[in-house]
């Protein structure tokens, strides 16, 4: 069993920065893909990044640009940093992985965190 932990999160001014990181609890090489969703209340869960094995990263529309998601195999640790940070980019943010990018796509991934609080004030 992977466990997948989050950090970072918080409260910011719109316009501000964060960065979320996730340590795995095993060798994210390993686990092939990882990624972030975000879930807002009222609002369907969003996959935001993701990236795979071979450092390839996909970023949702809404956040392209201004978030930026990396990796240090070294310390199994995935980093989301996100900059200009709006309103509207708030949410409870999910690390997730899955050795197969599909299913993190889809939102059937096999490890998830616990997520963490990420607000910016409006």
């Amino acid at each position: 069993q992977v466990q997948l932990v989050e950090s970072g999160g918080g409260l910011v001014q719109p316009g501000g920065s964060l960065r979320l990181s996730c340590a795995a609890s095993r060798s994210i090489f390993s686990i092939n893909t990882m990624g972030w969703y975000r879930q807002a209340p009222g609002k369907e869960r969003e996959l935001v990044a993701t990236i795979t094995r071979g450092g390839s990263t996909n970023y949702a529309d809404s956040v392209k640009g201004r978030f930026t998601l990396s990796r240090d195999i070294a310390k199994n640790t995935v980093y989301l940093q996100m900059n200009s940070l709006k309103p509207e980019d708030t949410a409870i943010y999910y690390c997730a992985g899955d050795l197969n990018w599909g299913r993190i796509v889809a939102g059937l991934n096999e490890y998830w965190g616990q997520g963490i609080q990420v607000t910016v004030l409006s």
